[in-house]
């Protein structure tokens, strides 16, 4: 590994390149151990991926705004670190594959000359805020939610309290009750709103996918925008506090609400923002400035598939004389040389700003209407006028066995299948029917957001009577977006073969084509579960497996389980000594947070640093503790109410945060856990020296 040294005039985020690559200096050399390492480099965006000795790196781009610039700089450093091919996330982010681990901080310092961030792109953080596309254009938005979303990124951004959470948490803005945002399935979701001429939101939490996929709760009717970004700080505190931390597959947010209760987790709401720091953010209403090119125009005359791709790809915008492309991205993958041909058309022909969609599309925004023939002529030339935005063709899923280590199935083949029996078998009725959403995953994570398709498909395996595997797909029926914070969750129908998808797409179109229904929800309710059921059974039986089954989509092999190890979280190291270190590292962040009169910041350290010092102790006797408020009670019961150590009021000391706002009273909590951690070190050294006399 070459030494490595940025030129940024960042210094913080030039401190942050540094240490990866730090870290992956004592990586190598063996100084810190695989699981430690992980922590780190998944906050910085850089994950595993199914091949070894590569990894993915993610992208952040919040609420999916970019620019030329950024565009052409992304696909610079694709082509020279990795494949030079893009891959759009349903989290409107871009990752690229097979990266030289090595090489990521060189890669991150090229990404941030133009303020491109990997920074918590991964992990147990705050993830990518994601946002309605449309947002800024859209005719029917209460109010553009973008410069709140911009807010929330940059707010939360190396925030102290997120970057150790026990598990992640995922942010969305709807800019009307249509909810394109999505927010019924996330942590936390923002609904614009507008109330006798004052602007907040509708606020949901605790929704989210998965083998449990949740409905969010309503946490307030209404908020004002200003208080979005205090509430948004009292519940990363509370879930921070109090989250899971020992069962990753019970570590969301939704899972601790549904434990606790939600009038219980709203007074626990209620209590926390009357001692945060910040108890109002005012939200400036930022007017995103459209200049708009001048540009001599060569006289070219529309054909009719120009005529055609317009009625479903040119989206009217609320300013007037100007239209959005909208680009239909096939499973969100692209190459390099298709993003600089984008770049240069949106320099060229429009206001120069881009959005990844939540469906893994793109949008072109600002072109003003004598230039879209030209636009569509030149994406003619990138082969990126392919027909379907937002129609049934327009299939959704993620990289599967790609590249991911929790894939089953091969996401990608099995959605160019169905797309072929789309095209080919059903191009009619979609004239006479509402288009059908239909979303792949590779596991039952739900990166493909299977979960709220009207049809989902899920990779998973089944067995024949001798015990050869066979690649296996969950149908899953009935998912969808309802509106205004609500959502269908779609149900797990029946397990099929694999190959046998096309078939089972085949026999749920053709009963809904025989159908009164022109929705395909209302269909499904209709019939109900059952039916579909009973109507897909015998694509199940696999008492006489025909050989292809035995063969994943696209694969010339004999399909075989190969999972990996799931990345989505860093892992909490059990390590007495390490814990030691963490706290030593919290105390120092906590000095240098002082030094800067941040009083938030230091008090947040403070109290990390004595959960992380009571951890230590309690797992050097053998204690596991499932969250950090379940540390602090179980500390209290064995050491300081025994009497093993005597800690003046150690409970308050370590929820001072829950009681009090900071202020510049926390130079003298510094002190006192300075002291704290001092004791706690000193009575670790007796039991050392007490067992070693023993053992003499």
């Amino acid at each position: 590994m070459q030494s490595f040294r940025t030129e940024l005039e960042n210094p913080v985020v030039e401190r942050d390149i540094i240490e990866l690559e730090h870290k992956i200096r004592q990586f190598h050399t063996g100084k810190i151990d695989e699981e430690s390492f992980r922590t780190l480099r998944l906050a910085r965006g850089v994950y595993g991926q199914r091949q070894p000795g590569v990894q993915m790196i993610r992208i952040k781009i919040p609420y999916g705004k970019l620019n030329a610039r950024k565009l052409e700089r992304i696909a610079a450093v694709s082509d020279e670190y990795s494949t030079g091919l893009l891959h759009i996330t349903t989290r409107q982010d871009i990752q690229i594959h097979h990266v030289s681990l090595d090489r990521t901080p060189e890669l991150w310092a090229e990404l941030e000359k133009d303020e491109i961030t990997l920074r918590e792109a991964c992990g147990n953080t705050v993830r990518n805020v994601t946002a309605s596309a449309l947002s800024g254009i859209d005719p029917e938005e209460v109010f553009d939610i973008r410069p709140h979303a911009e807010a929330v990124f940059k707010y939360f951004l190396r925030n102290p309290m997120c970057q150790e959470m026990g598990r992640k948490i995922k942010i969305a803005f709807s800019n009307n009750a249509n909810d394109n945002g999505l927010t019924f399935m996330h942590d936390l979701g923002f609904i614009a709103k507008d109330q006798n001429g004052i602007k907040g939101f509708k606020v949901m939490v605790a929704g989210g996918l998965g083998s449990q996929s949740r409905q969010a709760d309503v946490l307030y009717d209404f908020l004002e925008t200003d208080k979005v970004i205090p509430l948004v700080e009292a519940v990363l505190r509370l879930f921070e506090r109090y989250g899971e931390r020992k069962n990753r597959m019970k570590a969301r947010l939704k899972f601790w609400v549904k434990a606790i209760g939600f009038e219980a987790f709203q007074k626990l709401v209620n209590q926390e923002l009357r001692v945060i720091p910040v108890t109002t953010f005012p939200i400036p209403e930022l007017e995103f400035q459209i200049s708009i090119p001048s540009v001599t125009l060569d006289s070219e005359v529309p054909g009719p598939e120009f005529e055609q791709w317009k009625k479903s790809h040119i989206i009217p915008q609320k300013q007037e004389g100007l239209f959005a492309a909208a680009l239909r991205i096939r499973l969100g993958n692209f190459t390099t040389d298709q993003a600089r041909g984008l770049a240069a058309i949106a320099r060229k022909y429009t206001g120069d700003e881009l959005t990844f969609t939540v469906d893994q599309n793109l949008l072109i925004r600002h072109i003003p209407k004598d230039r879209l023939v030209h636009v569509y002529n030149e994406l003619a030339t990138l082969n990126l006028v392919d027909f379907g935005y937002g129609t049934s063709l327009d299939i959704t899923a993620c990289p599967g066995t790609d590249t991911c280590n929790l894939g089953i199935a091969n996401t990608t083949s099995a959605s160019n299948a169905l797309e072929e029996i789309l095209r080919n078998e059903y191009n009619e009725l979609w004239k006479s029917k509402e288009h059908v959403s239909i979303k792949l995953s590779g596991c039952m994570n739900s990166c493909g957001q299977h979960m709220i398709a009207n049809i989902g498909f899920q990779g998973m395996s089944m067995k024949a009577k001798d015990g050869r595997v066979i690649p296996a797909s969950q149908i899953l029926i009935g998912g969808g977006v309802l509106g205004d914070g609500q959502g269908a969750f779609a149900d797990k129908v029946i397990k099929i073969p694999s190959k046998r998808s096309g078939d089972a797409l085949r026999w749920i179109l053709d009963a809904f084509a025989e159908s009164a229904s022109r929705n395909f929800l209302e269909f499904y309710q209709e019939k109900g579960e059952n039916f579909f059921y009973q109507l897909l059974k015998p694509l199940a039986d696999i008492e006489h497996p025909e050989d292809a089954l035995f063969f994943d989509w696209g694969q010339e092999e004999l399909y075989e389980k190969e999972i990996g190890v799931g990345e989505c979280a860093g892992v909490v190291i059990d390590l007495v000594a390490t814990l030691f270190v963490e706290a030593e590292e919290k105390l120092a962040l906590m000095q240098e947070a002082l030094e800067q009169r941040l009083w938030a910041d230091a008090q947040f350290h403070g109290y990390s640093a004595v959960v992380q010092a009571s951890k230590a102790l309690l797992i050097a006797e053998g204690k596991r503790t499932n969250s950090h408020a379940a540390i602090i009670n179980q500390f209290e019961e064995e050491f300081i109410k025994t009497g093993e150590l005597t800690v003046s009021n150690y409970e308050g000391l370590a929820l001072r945060m829950a009681v009090d706002r900071a202020d510049v009273s926390v130079l003298v909590y510094a002190k006192e856990v300075e002291a704290f951690y001092l004791s706690v070190v000193q009575f670790r050294k007796n039991q050392l020296e007490k067992r070693h006399e023993t053992i003499a």
